[in-house]
């Protein structure tokens, strides 16, 4: 049994995002929602929604306990990146680059 748990266009650079996510693949859910309490990036934050949320959904479907629950897969992916002007000396302007995510998390039963 497994559960999917998607955040699309999340303001944070899938590189940063990525960092978190790979603190958390594989390890059982309670400790990775510790992990994720004590990890002081921005990422966390939203890696740590993004997994509550799966987790809600495993719930939901079936009959299934949270211990029994691990982190199958954590993907990021990159998102459409926002295209704004910084002024610089002289007239110029250097390109600013906001790059957005899309977070998949999926969490299952181990058999």
């Amino acid at each position: 049994m497994q559960a999917t748990a998607i955040q699309r266009y999340v303001r944070i650079t899938p590189r940063k995002c990525n960092q978190v996510l790979a603190l958390i693949r594989g390890q059982a859910v309670e400790q990775a929602q510790n992990t994720l309490q004590f990890t002081p990036k921005n990422g966390a934050r939203i890696v740590q929604k993004v997994l509550k949320s799966a987790v809600a959904n495993a719930l939901h479907e079936g009959k299934v306990r949270v211990e029994d629950l691990y982190v199958k897969e954590a993907v990021v992916g990159a998102g459409p990146t926002l295209k704004r002007w910084l002024p610089r000396a002289q007239g110029r302007a250097t390109p600013l680059l906001k790059r957005m995510s899309h977070v998949s998390l999926t969490v299952a039963t181990r058999e």
